[in-house]
């Protein structure tokens, strides 16, 4: 920086994006994300890998809300789990994909303060949502498997709304906490994300305050909420594997277990990539893998979530054979 009547002026201050407040503090009005890669090609092929991510995401999502509501068959506790974790998907997705899809193509890889932190907040609310729904899935084949008899009692209409309604309000609570505690804190030193989207380990590191009890905040709560969903599926399982080993029929231990391979699918997709992120040490951080990671559970597990459950599940392929049937018949008429 330079002096200039005894003030001094610096770059970063400077910038349209930091303006000086009291003392040498700064208010930052806007973010610059650096994105994946600074190579003009790579952006465009960046962009056009991930629009069609996006395109297959939205359109594979949708159709399973759409056929899920459309046919009575589906009308299940199941479905209606699978239902919600399609919309999570979609939503959690859109938050992320769109403003990465404009910065490719722009100049200036830029986003609002405001903007930033509403990107994180709704990030942070379905991606909760889809870890405690992959749980109550879990929950839901444990009382189909284990007792059957009791399924509907268990599993009635109003549990299912209550364990939907629970997992949006934990998300919406986890949100909440890690966008005020974050957004909250100084920033004097930068406003460059290394990264395509708003995510708290990096914002963090722009803070020039002492960040240790928000990194132990974020710590402590997603280890408690991705443990407490974790423990809740892998106990699931070890009552459905135990209830499998005593079916004596090969044909019907295959038919139970096939019940189950799409969640398991998607279960280890997620876990694999969101334990990756977050409950690692910060010490053994890499950009590169991250950003790879990142890609990964937030446009290409939302995609194949769809897909998993459409291609592995006979249920949903007859429910697409008879809603089409129909749509086709009410055509022809």
């Amino acid at each position: 920086g330079r002096l200039d009547n005894g003030v001094l002026h610096s770059p970063i201050l400077s910038s349209p994006c930091m303006k000086m407040v009291k003392g040498n503090s700064t208010v930052v009005t806007e973010f610059l994300l650096l994105g994946i890669s600074s190579n003009p090609q790579m952006q465009i092929i960046f962009f056009v890998v991930f629009l069609i991510i996006y395109l297959v995401n939205v359109v594979g999502n949708l159709g399973m809300i759409l056929l899920i509501s459309l046919d009575a068959h589906l009308h299940n506790p199941m479905y209606f789990f699978l239902c919600n974790l399609s919309f999570s998907d979609l939503c959690y997705s859109s938050t992320i994909v769109p403003q990465a899809l404009v910065n490719f193509l722009a100049e200036k890889k830029a986003i609002s303060f405001i903007g930033c932190a509403t990107q994180f907040y709704f990030y942070a609310v379905f991606a909760t949502v889809e870890c405690q729904l992959l749980a109550a899935m879990a929950y839901d084949r444990y009382v189909a498997i284990c007792n059957p008899l009791l399924y509907s009692v268990v599993m009635s209409k109003k549990v299912c709304l209550w364990l939907v309604l629970a997992s949006y309000l934990v998300g919406c609570a986890n949100g909440m906490i890690h966008t005020n505690t974050t957004f909250r804190l100084p920033f004097c030193s930068s406003n460059v994300i290394k990264h395509f989207f708003c995510d708290v380990p990096l914002i963090l590191e722009l803070s020039c305050s002492d960040t240790t009890l928000n990194r132990i905040l974020l710590f402590v709560i997603s280890s408690l909420i991705g443990l407490c969903s974790f423990l809740t599926i892998l106990i699931s399982y070890v009552y459905i594997l135990i209830t499998i080993r005593r079916i004596t029929s090969t044909e019907g231990r295959k038919k139970t277990l096939s019940t189950c391979a799409s969640h398991l699918l998607a279960v280890s997709l997620f876990y694999v990539t969101i334990l990756f992120i977050y409950l690692k040490p910060t010490s053994s951080y890499s950009e590169g893998q991250d950003q790879v990671a990142a890609v990964f559970y937030t446009m290409v597990i939302p995609m194949v979530n769809p897909l998993i459950y459409s291609l592995r599940n006979k249920e949903v392929q007859k429910a697409l054979r008879r809603v089409t049937k129909k749509k086709g018949v009410s055509i022809d008429a």
